[in-house]
């Protein structure tokens, strides 16, 4: 691969929002010319969680839908899904017999995670970063986009990769550096009932996010119950507004006008005349994306070759990789 290599995986849980597109989705687009750019619905991860099958399937072509319809070219960029690929699992074991049971132990998601499902705290769970490592090593990745909850499992990766390196004298793996997105004007998109807490697609509360595939009645009713602050004037203030800030920054990032802008414009009217536009303005927003969605996954078949040779493109390197690494530890090949 001659341009740098960047690797996004993303759980098909919860339902992909608007927080998605705008902090990830919408950049990786804008990505794929300069980047080598591997896009995989990480289903394998998923399933540490116990899923409905019928659901889990339905929802993993759904997501994979929406990443097209947002602006992922397939003829760009590689677009797979992570069962597909089983060298993702192979070199995941190998990881993990170099994984030290303390690095594991000190992982904070594996106790958040935990304590929401103490009826399931499985194995799975627990070797999640390992997983997570040789689905970024697999690809001799350069840069991995990462949220404040993954920076843990990106430094493991890297420590996995240095650890490799070290004891056989090379450069099996390249070290993996994390990709900070283009910043969002105003700052994150938080939760529209909690705008202190960061907009999140597996919300119990669908109330708290704008769905991409949220129907235009949906939307404007979710807006007019977003959580306001006291007063009545329409500014940006982080710590003393941040209900009012939160939507003053979609609104910022989905018109392309800065803030400044958006609060002059809101001049001398209330929170509700904030609201209303707002909603407005995302049904106009995602109703290209929704069309070309409905589009895409009316045709199944289309869509699961496109993830066939998505799955084969990934399996020429991932293969080169996992091959070298078993040479490297003594396996002796077919």
């Amino acid at each position: 691969m001659s341009k740098p290599v960047l690797f996004s995986g993303i759980q098909p849980s919860g339902d992909l929002m608007i927080g998605n597109y705008i902090g990830s989705i919408k950049n990786w687009v804008k990505l794929q010319d300069d980047y080598e750019c591997l896009f995989s619905l990480v289903n394998m991860h998923a399933i540490t969680v116990e899923q409905s099958p019928e659901a889990l399937a339905k929802r993993s072509l759904d997501f994979v839908a929406l990443y097209l319809a947002s602006g992922i070219d397939p003829a760009k960029s590689t677009v797979f899904i992570q069962s597909h690929v089983p060298e993702h699992a192979e070199l995941a074991w190998i990881l993990n017999c170099s994984t030290y049971m303390g690095e594991l132990n000190r992982m904070t998601q594996f106790k958040d995670k935990s304590q929401k499902h103490e009826h399931n705290i499985n194995a799975g769970l627990f070797n999640y970063p390992v997983l997570m490592a040789a689905d970024i090593l697999l690809y001799q990745t350069a840069l991995v986009p990462v949220g404040a909850d993954q920076k843990q499992h990106l430094e493991l990766t890297r420590d996995l990769a240095h650890r490799f390196n070290n004891r056989f004298e090379r450069d099996l793996f390249k070290v993996p550096e994390p990709f900070i997105a283009e910043a969002i004007a105003g700052g994150r998109i938080m939760s529209l009932q909690d705008p202190t807490s960061k907009m999140s697609k597996s919300d119990s509360n669908k109330n708290n996010f704008i769905g991409l595939l949220d129907d235009p009645k949906t939307i404007l009713k979710k807006c007019k119950k977003a959580m306001t602050d006291s007063g009545d004037v329409i500014e940006y203030d982080i710590d003393n507004k941040p209900g009012v800030s939160n939507l003053l920054t979609i609104y910022s990032v989905i018109s392309g006008k800065p803030v400044s802008e958006v609060i002059k414009h809101f001049e001398g009217k209330m929170y509700g005349h904030l609201k209303v536009e707002l909603g407005e303005l995302i049904v106009d927003y995602l109703a290209p994306i929704q069309q070309r969605f409905y589009e895409i996954r009316e045709d199944e078949s289309h869509l699961k070759g496109i993830l066939k040779h998505g799955a084969e493109r990934a399996r020429e390197q991932a293969q080169k990789t996992l091959q070298d690494v078993q040479k490297s530890i003594g396996f002796v090949l077919p």
